[in-house]
């Protein structure tokens, strides 16, 4: 029996430190970037309304800034800037260029030229006229502008979570990830009560009276200043150890909310990709990770493993998770799949990782060489009995394993399959495969145990230490629930630890995940 759905305000009191922690750093990092967007794009505004032959191209150029999807304006920043803040706030920047420098070309034009002319017949200098007459003037224009963009950027900074950046979307990302409403609501409920507050604000401020315009002009980046301070706050707080998780590990019991439980670990923490978070932890960027024991990453990054001297970590044996119905339509399926079966040791996955992650071979290429040479390797037959549908998560070890089952099933059967990769974390993948959207990918013990079956505290304890019982229990609870079956393990066990760099570790004395919480405390 499994406990009680958790409602979202207790979730929400549960969590109410990281909530506060990271809402503020999604109000910080929203009002940095609009700082800079000001800056750069009201003085950009005020040229190309001197310069009208200049305006079609800047605007062209910034309106095309803003059509590039915001995950792949992030990813473009990455190489340049590293992960973090940086790359978020200039992204940040250039998504709200469009509307500041827009309205502030338009405001300014918009002045009545017989208002102007008055200026300068009294003989004031262009300058004057800007500051004094058109600024003010153009004024409530410019603050529609600067409210859009507001709004923008609140919005996108969700996404900067992904990059190791903070915020909001740590709670959304997680809640995608683990299929858990509650978090998802957690962080996108503050961050659409942020974007309605501050446009209310600024809808207030836009209706200003001319009179007060050049108080504005002083006040808002003041308070804009202020603002941004907030995304310092939790630095401050929380220390100087920073640890970097994937969405899914923030919200696990056997991930960041178990470390928090039984180790009673308080670090600072941000949201990052699993694809750049290795390497993050190699150039210093982070000092703490959550990764995975088979990763070929560990070899090429120089990380080493914490001891989980508390036992959080389940076993992760890997398997495929077969739609029950694909194998009553074709029974060769489940014997070409179990070829796989008791072959691949830890030691042999993370070679295979360490091939595709780091010396960036294909997944094609590994998978092929390692069936050849465990003499598996069959030409495809090309039949046409059936088409079978084969999905994974989006990190290469899924991909080397699809390849490897999709060539398994093409090399000893009639079927042809048809992949589907890159399905993001457990709730995609899981949801498609009940779904029908996809008949198998290939899934681990302790994900199923605990992402999808969450079996009460009593219970998990009970087996949580032993790989046959998480096997056998999550094997049958598949099969009544959902009727899904849990084909034979492959033989390697990917259990989730916290990972350092080995130097630093070393220098810290820090071996198990205790001795981390111990310097963290003492420091």
């Amino acid at each position: 029996m499994n406990e009680q759905p958790q409602s979202l305000w207790n979730f929400m009191q549960q969590q109410s430190d990281k909530l506060l922690e990271q809402t503020l750093a999604h109000i910080g990092l929203t009002f940095i970037s609009l700082l800079f967007s000001i800056v750069i794009g009201i003085p950009l505004g005020i040229w190309i309304s001197r310069k009208k032959q200049w305006s079609g191209f800047v605007l062209a150029i910034a309106g095309i800034l803003q059509t590039i999807p915001s995950i792949a304006l992030l990813g473009f920043m990455i190489p340049l800037l590293g992960i973090g803040s940086k790359p978020a706030i200039v992204a940040l920047m250039l998504y709200a260029f469009l509307p500041i420098i827009r309205n502030t070309f338009t405001g300014i034009n918009q002045v009545n030229t017989s208002v102007t002319d008055a200026a300068k017949g009294m003989g004031m200098t262009s300058g004057q006229i800007l500051l004094k007459v058109e600024l003010p003037l153009a004024m409530p224009v410019i603050l529609a502008g600067i409210r859009t963009a507001t709004v923008i950027n609140v919005g996108v900074a969700t996404l900067a979570a992904y990059i190791a950046a903070g915020g909001l979307g740590e709670f959304i990302f997680g809640g995608i990830a683990l299929n858990n409403t509650n978090m998802i609501l957690a962080g996108a409920i503050p961050a659409a009560l942020l974007a309605i507050i501050f446009d209310f604000i600024l809808a207030r401020v836009q209706h200003i009276n001319i009179k007060n315009a050049r108080t504005y002009l002083i006040a808002i980046p003041i308070i804009l200043v202020g603002l941004s301070s907030f995304y310092l706050l939790p630095v401050a707080i929380n220390g100087k150890i920073l640890a970097g998780f994937t969405p899914e590990f923030m919200g696990r019991s056997d991930g960041y909310l178990g470390l928090k439980n039984n180790y009673k670990l308080n670090i600072r923490t941000v949201v990052i990709s699993d694809a750049i978070m290795y390497k993050a932890a190699f150039e210093s960027q982070l000092d703490v990770i959550s990764g995975y024991s088979t990763d070929g990453r560990l070899k090429a990054y120089d990380l080493v493993v914490l001891t989980d001297d508390k036992t959080i970590f389940p076993p992760y044996y890997a398997a495929p998770v077969v739609n029950e119905e694909v194998l009553q339509k074709y029974p060769e399926l489940e014997p070409a799949l179990n070829l796989l079966s008791g072959i691949i040791n830890d030691s042999i996955m993370t070679d295979l990782n360490y091939r595709v992650d780091h010396l960036k071979q294909s997944p094609e290429k590994v998978a092929k060489e390692f069936l050849l040479r465990q003499n598996l390797y069959k030409e495809p037959r090309n039949g046409n009995k059936g088409i079978v549908k084969m999905g994974s998560k989006i990190f290469g070890e899924q991909y080397i394993l699809l390849q490897m089952y999709s060539m398994l099933v093409e090399g000893n059967t009639d079927l042809q399959v048809e992949t589907k990769t890159g399905l993001g974390g457990t709730k995609i993948c899981f949801d498609a495969l009940t779904n029908k959207q996809i008949d198998l990918y290939p899934e681990y013990t302790g994900t199923g145990l605990l992402v999808i079956l969450k079996p009460e505290s009593k219970l998990l304890r009970s087996i949580i230490g032993n790989k046959e019982l998480v096997y056998n229990y999550v094997q049958k609870e598949f099969q009544d629930r959902y009727k899904i079956k849990w084909l034979k393990p492959i033989g390697f066990n990917n259990a989730y630890a916290l990972m350092m760099r080995r130097k630093q570790a070393t220098e810290l004395k820090i071996r198990t995940i205790s001795d981390l919480k111990m310097f963290i405390d003492n420091n």
